[in-house]
């Protein structure tokens, strides 16, 4: 006997969680799908019943598809009790019901008792699978097997249509009362299960919250397997039903069996199933639980073929499916008609197509950073990222050409070329940085300029970027006002504005003022160059290198290599060493008066405001000095030594305790 915790027990478990919520999700999508009455149909009244019918329904298969197992299974074990019991009532009715069944069974069975035995075995296995799906105790269980096998004996002894009919309609009401009873004795547990869910549910939303509540119910039930599971059996089915009806007709004289599934058939087998696939709104969340399956193990094989280990590159299966969904609520997808859905589920396909490869881009481009930055010089290390991004080229220009080829210029044509483009300079962009990482690993000496071109690639590609999702959202400007208008179409173009456009040109300029701010600041310390490195005999405190050129000087007497004060810069405006703020001093506008008092100490004040006051007499005066640019401040010695005393001889403290440790 198989162990409860052993792999074959858990694996059986969750299938079976799965497939028995299937059919609920069956039970609303044909509820949702059907049409209401027409005008020759009944009146409001009609109407309204029929809607409150089908909200019951669906009320009623929302709460078997969010049951627990346990559940679950009770309350199938009671369905399938029903199903036994109808069916045993309605093969007796029709075998006593009509009067030339017994000729042609006896004349079947060369007048043998063989049938009789075979219908009374039938009726006493539907009456046994009863009493074991409901558990009936054993003195209910003796009277529903007389039950059920005494329509069968009405037909043996002769008995007249009417008493057959009459002793039928009695046996099935006793199996209604059976059920009844049955149902009575479990309603009780019924009320302690529902109470017990209710105040479980409210502690928890009490608790966690209803998102966490929410997301603890997907899981539970595995929702997207549910899905998944149910539009591969409603498509299989579809796929059966139309092989039989091929099937059953004439092939015509000029054709052969060979013919008749030629590649044209196959394909418009296809057609049908994938336009039948999206019919309806719980079919296309089924089919994109099913494109959420195949984008994850692509991702995933991509992510072992270029050896990532990113655990934020693996949510290409949430990502896609999402997308797919979006998209077909966008245009409306099931509610075309059949020839126009499978035209715009092509164009949905292309513009998903164009999304994943970007989100691959988004996967590749880190470890070839890490690579180039790594001076990993094994060539299978590199090999397959840069294979990967030679796809990522290839693939877009391919579809941009295909499609160019057999459409008009149109806005999806536009959309779609768009992002190939945009994927294209993406790449590209990224391959020149890996390239300029390579080239610094292969020189033997410092490349200060190595940060500055990268800044200038990555720019560029973030303005080209920034232009395409401008030029996207006029182009969806344009589909909104001449050609299909919608209200998620409308959304979704506030959320691109937003979140491509708004936020995108945000960051860029907020990157842009701190490196300009970082460049300023640089330019505005001093810097040791020639003889006076000799006397410094120190190192960079950031990269630990020697001073071969130049060192820069802060406020407070600490020394680096300017590239390796501006990257740090460009993260806080601190020293590395003592964090002190670093100020720049020739641009007073730039901080308030009262924030550059909280920023500076009580004495700094008063000698800033003293010397502010020197300076403007000496203008006066005409022996200042002309205002310089920011990038050519120079900064007296004995100023920085009078200014930064105590935080000199705290350095030095410092330094001589490391020295005696």
């Amino acid at each position: 006997m198989a162990s409860p915790h052993s792999p074959f027990t858990v694996r059986a478990g969750a299938a079976l969680n799965v497939a028995l919520r299937v059919p609920s999700v069956f039970a609303i999508d044909a509820v949702l799908s059907a049409s209401l009455p027409g005008e020759a149909g009944p009146g409001w009244v009609g109407v309204v019943g029929v809607l409150l019918v089908r909200a019951l329904v669906v009320l009623l298969s929302l709460v078997v598809l969010q049951l627990p197992l346990k559940a679950l299974l009770q309350f199938y074990t009671l369905l399938l009790g029903m199903v036994l019991a109808s069916a045993s009532a309605l093969i007796n009715y029709y075998a006593v019901s009509h009067s030339d069944l017994q000729g042609a069974l006896l004349h079947r069975a060369g007048s043998s008792p063989s049938v009789w035995l075979a219908l009374g075995a039938l009726q006493l296995f539907f009456g046994l699978g009863y009493v074991c799906l409901l558990r009936l105790p054993s003195s209910m269980s003796l009277l529903v097997a007389v039950d059920v096998v005494t329509p069968t004996w009405s037909l043996v002894l002769g008995l007249p249509l009417q008493a057959r009919q009459a002793v039928s309609v009695l046996s099935g009401l006793a199996l209604v009362l059976t059920t009844l009873f049955c149902l009575v004795e479990r309603l009780r547990w019924l009320h302690k299960f529902s109470r017990y869910e209710c105040m479980l549910l409210r502690i928890m939303v009490r608790l966690y919250g209803l998102q966490a509540v929410l997301e603890d119910t997907w899981l539970r039930i595995r929702l997207p397997d549910v899905l998944r599971l149910f539009w591969i059996t409603r498509v299989t089915a579809q796929a059966l039903i139309q092989l039989y009806v091929n099937r059953g007709e004439p092939a015509g004289g000029t054709h052969t069996q060979l013919e008749l599934w030629s590649w044209q058939d196959l394909c418009d087998l296809t057609s049908h199933l994938i336009i039948s696939g999206c019919d309806s709104t719980l079919a296309v969340l089924g089919m994109s639980a099913v494109i959420s399956s195949l984008a994850h193990y692509l991702g995933l094989g991509i992510l072992a073929f270029i050896g990532s280990t990113e655990e934020d590159d693996r949510r290409l299966g949430s990502v896609a499916p999402i997308l797919f969904f979006i998209l077909a609520l966008q245009t409306g997808l099931s509610s075309l008609d059949p020839e126009e859905r499978l035209e715009r589920l092509g164009r949905n396909m292309c513009l998903l197509l164009t999304a994943v490869l970007h989100f691959v881009h988004g996967m590749v481009d880190p470890v070839l950073m890490s690579l180039s930055a790594s001076h990993v010089s094994s060539l299978r290390r590199h090999l397959p990222v840069l294979l990967v991004s030679a796809l990522l080229m290839l693939l877009p220009a391919c579809l941009s050409l295909l499609l160019w080829r057999l459409y008009h210029l149109n806005t999806w044509l536009f959309a779609v070329t768009a992002f190939c483009v945009e994927l294209c300079l993406k790449v590209l962009v990224s391959l020149t940085v890996y390239v300029l990482f390579m080239v610094d690993g292969c020189w033997s000496s410092l490349w200060e300029q190595l940060d500055d071109y990268v800044y200038y690639v990555r720019s560029s590609g973030s303005v080209m970027e920034f232009l395409f999702g401008v030029v996207m959202f006029g182009n969806g400007a344009y589909t909104m006002m001449f050609e299909s208008g919608s209200k998620i179409r409308a959304c979704m173009m506030c959320l691109h504005a937003y979140f491509n456009i708004y936020l995108q040109a945000r960051s860029g300029w907020r990157t842009f003022i701190n490196r300009r701010s970082a460049v300023k600041k640089i330019n505005s310390l001093p810097q040791l160059k020639g003889a006076e490195l000799q006397h410094i005999s120190d190192v960079c405190a950031i990269c630990y290198q020697e001073f071969s050129a130049a060192a820069c000087t802060t406020p407070c007497k600490h020394y680096f290599h300017a590239l390796c004060l501006r990257k740090w810069l460009y993260i806080q405006d601190t020293c590395p060493m003592c964090h002190q703020r670093i100020h720049l001093h020739d641009t007073p506008t730039v901080t308030p008066p009262q924030e550059r008092e909280d920023q500076q100490g009580p004495g700094e004040g008063e000698r800033e405001g003293e010397r502010a006051h020197r300076e403007g007499e000496e203008r006066e005066d005409g022996t200042g000095r002309a205002e310089e640019d920011n990038d050519s401040i120079e900064y007296d010695s004995d100023e920085w030594n009078t200014r930064n005393v105590a935080a000199r001889e705290e350095d030095m403290d410092q330094d001589q305790d490391s020295d005696q440790n």
